[in-house]
């Protein structure tokens, strides 16, 4: 295959996971762990291409996906922070409520083709021979998913805000005594994760399979959990996971494609079994940069 166009390629298919792992980064870091992350991507999926269809924009869709992903992952903020509801049990109850309300709202838009979301060809960057083609053609979303990578990176490691949700994440009864807002800066982590994954969500039925499909977000959620708990909660080495899923993925399509005399249903595991193989290997080393409050809940008035 042209390197060329598999390296664009891998950028592709890596963003929806990107988007989502970062998102997931920042609520893991306020302490909070949401395992509704493929919940609130395939409800970004379908309410993106029903706008996007709808209104003819698929910039639109990103919005409109951002937002009711958003809105759904504070229904977990509220059931987990302020009822205290378990949030293991929660965020698995948040990937069945977007798996079903996905299905329902898809089931109008099924055959139908979303509007096309034009590339942006960078001026003077796009004309570099084989650069240019490989990394400065591509859409929109693909460069706001490295840059957002980046704003994560510098908020948690210069800003205050970023210190204070650190804090919170490591101890948040000591975060709590010094008189910071507990819940209120992990419903904003929440907020901020669900409308990541919402991004992530509507990248994949507006870009990389531009229609609507049940299910189409295949366990991309779970990849993004996968890969925060890889780059030890490192934005830097979210991308790096992300890369790697996001390369290995389109490997083994162009294999399959090729026509190698690998089964086919080999080929479509790799993906996941090399997830596998690599949180294994994590997890016999021992979790390192794991937020210290991660998944405890939070008595004000304790």
């Amino acid at each position: 295959m042209d390197p060329v166009l598999l390296v664009a390629s891998i950028m592709v298919s890596a963003t929806p996971i990107l988007l989502a792992a970062i998102g997931e980064l920042v609520t893991e870091k306020s302490g909070v762990l949401n395992l509704g992350v493929e919940g609130m991507m395939i409800t970004g999926a379908v309410m993106g291409f029903a706008i996007a269809v709808s209104t003819g924009s698929p910039l639109l869709g990103f919005l409109g996906a951002a937002v009711a992903s958003a809105v759904l992952s504070l229904s977990f903020g509220l059931l987990t922070q302020y009822l205290l509801s378990n949030q293991v049990a929660t965020g698995l109850g948040l990937t069945l409520v977007g798996l079903g309300l996905s299905a329902l709202i898809g089931s109008n838009y099924e055959g139908q083709r979303a509007p096309n979301l034009p590339k942006l060809d960078i001026p003077v960057l796009s004309d570099i021979p084989v650069l240019g083609r490989m990394l400065f053609s591509h859409d929109f979303v693909v460069y706001l998913s490295l840059a957002l990578v980046v704003a994560v990176w510098a908020f948690l490691k210069y800003t205050r805000a970023g210190l204070i949700l650190r804090a919170v994440g490591e101890d948040h009864e000591s975060a709590h005594a010094l008189g910071y807002k507990v819940v209120r800066v992990r419903m904003a982590a929440i907020a901020f994760g669900g409308a990541c994954a919402g991004l992530g969500g509507a990248y994949v039925s507006l870009v990389r399979v531009p229609q609507w499909t049940e299910g189409m977000t295949a366990g991309a959620g779970w990849i993004a959990l996968a890969i925060v708990v890889f780059s030890s909660w490192r934005p830097l080495g979210v991308l790096v996971g992300a890369y790697l899923f996001g390369g290995v993925t389109v490997i083994q399509l162009n294999l399959q494609a090729a026509g190698t005399t690998v089964p086919v249903e080999l080929l479509s595991m790799s993906p996941y079994l090399i997830t596998i193989l690599v949180l294994v290997v994590i997890s016999a080393r021992g979790a390192h940069g794991a937020p210290g409050s991660l998944g405890r809940p939070f008595h004000a008035s304790s």
